[in-house]
């Protein structure tokens, strides 16, 4: 089976992420689409493995496989997060539901360190940029307050928020250039600090819950798997055997 076609037949769920997601959308924004499928479970049971992850087929348009998915979200990847809250979905099934309704089980406090570790790679490449040019890639500066701003606020409530509501136009803003890199320098720093002291407070668990995500991913690779044998067999014209 071709990457595509994991894409195209068996995507659980796709949402639009980046600006849009975020409520930083301009004209001249892109169209970012993520999405997760769901490889058919005998396509493992052979050498060759299905992808972890598929670029495409459309443009701007990248999907993790399930199980991939679940990894990185487990370890709290900051882009894996956000894709599960995206306010922006444009696919979803059963499973996908169930994978939604899982989101709460992908939040602890590992969080701090993936999002503030992300931030710090973040601040080296605006720094270099300052270094190098006198300015900062506006833009990524503007995107690395909302990181750090959902970093502190998810700590703080337990909640994972993307959207940026009614502070668009003070992001927007630092996009275009109209602060001061020394005034952007200084809400990182605040934004960091609040972030530190969120964590001893926070209402996040010091892990996520393992168990309950093994479970989903247990239980959807053997549906998958089941119902390949039943599709098999239908084709095979033998009646499928009743399940107990």
């Amino acid at each position: 089976m071709e990457p595509e076609d994991l894409v195209r037949d068996h995507t659980i769920y796709a949402c639009v992420m980046g600006s849009r997601a975020f409520g930083l959308a301009t004209e001249d924004s892109d169209t970012d689409r993520r999405g997760v499928f769901l490889a058919p479970t005998p396509l493992f049971w052979g050498f060759a493995k299905p992808p972890t992850h598929v670029e495409g087929p459309g443009e701007e348009q990248f999907s993790w496989e399930l199980e991939r998915f679940c990894e990185l979200a487990l370890r709290a990847n900051p882009n894996i997060l956000e894709c599960l809250h995206s306010p922006l979905v444009e696919r979803l099934d059963d499973t996908g539901r169930e994978l939604l309704a899982l989101r709460g089980a992908f939040l602890s406090r590992r969080a701090h360190d993936s999002f503030t570790g992300y931030a710090l790679a973040q601040r080296r490449k605006l720094d270099a940029d300052v270094r190098a040019h006198g300015a900062p890639r506006w833009k990524h500066a503007m995107h690395l307050l909302r990181l750090l701003t959902s970093a502190r606020d998810l700590l703080r409530t337990g909640e994972l928020t993307i959207g940026v509501g009614d502070r668009r136009a003070e992001f927007l803003a630092v996009k275009r250039g109209e602060v001061s890199w020394a005034e952007v320098e200084s809400r990182m720093a605040r934004l960091a600090e609040e972030t530190e002291r969120a964590l001893h407070g926070t209402p996040l668990p010091a892990e996520p819950d393992h168990a309950r995500v093994a479970d989903f991913l247990f239980r959807t690779r053997r549906t998958s798997a089941l119902r390949t044998h039943a599709d098999h067999q239908v084709m095979q014209g033998v009646a499928p055997a009743r399940q107990r």
